[in-house]
């Protein structure tokens, strides 16, 4: 699982801003809304018939998979770089 997201924004003429968000203090306060996703997730496998042990263990390998993804965003001279450790 995630331990760390490390928020970049590079802005023109300006110093960038560098964010560290630590996942588990977030993923604490957002439980109630986690909870509310994953039950939402298990109607939807039943709806569209779709296992539901095999979903959630899905949505955990790439939760598991996300440690050193590394994603940038530019438009123009501005840019957000995104680093999950």
């Amino acid at each position: 699982m995630p331990q760390l997201v490390t928020v970049k924004v590079n802005r023109p003429d300006r110093r960038p801003i560098r964010v560290w968000v630590p996942v588990l203090p977030v993923v604490l306060v957002l439980f109630p809304v986690v909870v509310l996703v994953v039950l939402a997730a298990i109607v939807a496998s039943v709806v569209f018939r779709i296992g539901v042990l095999r979903a959630l263990g899905a949505a955990w390998r790439v939760i598991s998979a996300l440690p050193g993804a590394r994603f940038d965003i530019e438009q123009g001279r501005s840019a957000v770089l995104v680093a999950i450790r």
